[in-house]
């Protein structure tokens, strides 16, 4: 047993230094559609029914009804195309910011994500278990083109932002019963972010030194996840899960960009689900999950702090309200709202394999009033249709593998710092994600 978890760690430790380097992107928001292969298979359901070790990322009390085992996954995502198109000329007027009228793709289209996840029996009534994960994120690099003379989409050259968010889980879980149990994580989360092309946004900033520049900077913080699992009736399950706000360190590199002078927390989320058996092979699984975004200033502040604008009209940066200006104590953001999604999955068993499809929806959080920052992280993704299988390889070894794919949706809306009617912008995305697991059970 000692052996075997040295062996984790290092795993882990493996898995941790990949995912810290790597980028991840917007598919909820910017929070993952799920996080095990398995559970990607059912459109990331599976707060009622737990199958392997990074189950914790949903539910942490299906943790102690997986069993002895160690999963590892890579993944092969594709947001492509990410693409803002601009319509209508700039009106050149005093105190407006145009942009030139054309389309353009965001650079970088295929990127290696990995995944881990170790659990233990601690006696017949308990659990712990480890888990490295990615959440969703935001990269984009649109380069200058002819069109905006070389200049970049912001006038300030290559403008994009990269935000890679690692997580590390450490669960533990108890059964109550023989079919129901409760779980708590504490989980160790590490981002690192960098900015470049909005230096033209200096006269909006409080600290125009620290804006952009493309420098990564670093933070971590700690949140909890709590979480039930059990049996209510014959062949049907429930869970629920609660994580809570993580409060980051700042950025301090770019406490001229986001609210609170650098501040950029992760929000709170909730799930709860039900499964239920379908004749004597397969399962129906749903969630409904909430996720927070409203909660943290910098993610859910409006461009409207920036202008001024809105209705009904307020004072703004432009107005001289510097709390109001990017890196102000209620500085502008990205101006998302709130994102409820629900995952619906099936799984079914032939013989030595089983198979899963699945589907989730949710009402993608930008508003079409926020499309012109929106440019930097267009999360505008609402479906996801997923399929997945698990092949036994023999009795203590399976091969996992799943794949989603994420229908291209936009949201247009009027360049808000321009004259009214002058100029539209729309964002869009669509994604092709590819995962492949190997799991081994003592």
């Amino acid at each position: 047993m000692r052996t075997n978890f040295r062996k984790t760690l290092l795993a882990a430790s493996v898995a941790a230094t990949a995912l810290s380097a790597a980028p991840v992107f917007a598919t909820n928001g910017y929070f993952s559609h799920g996080y095990s292969t398995k559970e990607k298979g059912l459109a990331g359901a599976g707060a009622a029914y737990s199958q392997d070790a990074l189950a914790n990322a949903t539910n942490p009390a299906g943790m102690v009804f997986v069993g002895d085992r160690m999963d590892v996954g890579i993944q092969l995502f594709s947001p492509s195309p990410r693409t803002y198109t601009v319509t209508g000329n700039p009106s050149g007027l005093p105190g407006t910011f145009g942009l030139a009228p054309e389309s353009v793709d965001s650079e970088n289209d295929f990127f290696l994500i990995p995944s881990f996840g170790y659990n233990m029996a601690l006696d017949a009534v308990s659990s712990f278990g480890i888990s490295v994960y990615g959440n969703g994120g935001m990269n984009t690099e649109y380069k200058p083109t002819a069109a905006n003379g070389n200049m970049g989409v912001f006038g300030a050259g290559t403008a994009g932002v990269n935000l890679a968010q690692l997580f590390t889980n450490a669960t533990y879980a108890r059964k109550l019963d023989e079919k129901n149990a409760v779980g708590a994580s504490i989980i160790f989360a590490y981002q690192k972010f960098a900015a470049s092309g909005l230096d033209s946004f200096a006269g909006y900033s409080t600290d125009s030194s620290n804006l952009s520049g493309n420098r990564n900077s670093y933070s971590s913080g700690f949140g909890f996840k709590l979480g039930y699992q059990g049996e209510v009736a014959p062949g049907v399950r429930v869970g629920a899960s609660y994580q809570s706000r993580f409060n980051m360190g700042k950025f301090d590199e770019y406490k001229g960009l986001f609210a609170e002078q650098g501040g950029f927390d992760i929000p709170s989320t909730y799930t709860v689900g039900i499964a239920f058996d379908v004749g004597t092979a397969g399962k129906v699984v749903a969630d409904i999950q909430r996720i927070n975004y409203t909660e943290v200033d910098s993610i859910a502040n409006p461009i409207s702090n920036l202008t001024g604008t809105g209705n009904p009209p307020s004072g703004g940066c432009a107005q001289g309200v510097t709390s109001k200006c990017l890196g102000g104590a209620n500085g502008a953001g990205f101006g998302w709202e709130d994102m409820t999604v629900v995952k619906l999955g099936y799984q079914w068993n032939t013989g030595d394999t089983d198979w899963r499809v699945g589907v989730s929806k949710g009402n993608q959080p930008i508003p079409n009033s926020e499309v012109l920052f929106n440019i930097l992280a267009p999360a505008v993704i609402e479906t996801h249709v997923t399929f997945g299988m698990t092949k036994q390889m023999d009795n203590n070894q399976e091969l996992n593998f799943t794949a989603m794919y994420a229908p291209n949706n936009e949201v247009s809306g009027p360049n808000p710092m321009e004259a009214p009617g002058q100029q539209n912008i729309k964002i869009e995305m669509s994604q092709l994600d590819l995962q492949v697991g190997w799991a081994w059970k003592y």
